[in-house]
């Protein structure tokens, strides 16, 4: 649909800010971890009671290691009350069939889904950087989304590392000011 669109974020100044097309319903973030995965667990591990303040929310497993931006990309459009998807593409024949299961659920269902692969593998082998494969140690950087709660006030942070949705504060409806 014409009512959304895409935008990259340069810096959060108000100036960089009066760029992007308003209003911001979800963004995708790329974290550099400094310490281990498990350290940054253990800042705020989120909550499975969390689950129903958003409209979807999936686990990301050892199978989806270097998945994350493809589950960042699912939570921040899945979860935007704006963006619908055609039901007979993989996109949206995945998100049917995933409608009311468990973040877990989902995961299995992303793993088994050969169709979703092999449309990732096409376009990945597109992009301009090495694929990491053997030592997951040298994966240094995570890509997680925040979107708006179901309510569209609070804000929430998703990232399928994390045991739920984090939910952070009242933003006034802002993701990027939030």
């Amino acid at each position: 649909p014409t009512t959304f669109s895409i935008g990259e974020v340069f810096g959060f100044d108000e100036d960089l800010l009066a760029f992007i097309p308003q209003p911001v319903l979800g963004i995708i973030v790329c974290l550099e971890r400094l310490g281990s995965k498990s350290q940054y667990n253990s800042l705020n591990t989120g909550s499975p009671e969390n689950y129903d303040k958003v409209s979807y929310y999936m686990h990301q497993s050892k199978v989806l290691d270097n998945a994350c931006g493809i589950i960042a990309c699912l939570h921040a459009v899945f979860n935007s009350p704006v963006v619908s998807t055609d039901p007979c593409s993989v996109l949206g024949k995945y998100r049917l069939e995933n409608e009311n299961t468990t973040p877990t659920e989902k995961c299995k269902s992303l793993e088994s889904n050969t169709e979703f692969q092999n449309i990732h593998k096409t376009h990945a082998s597109r992009g301009q950087s090495r694929t990491i494969t053997s030592d997951q140690s040298k994966v240094k950087h995570h890509f997680i989304a925040y979107v708006l709660d179901k309510e569209g006030k609070r804000l929430v942070e998703l990232d399928g590392t994390k045991a739920g949705p984090v939910l952070l504060e009242d933003c006034g409806g802002d993701v990027l000011r939030g």
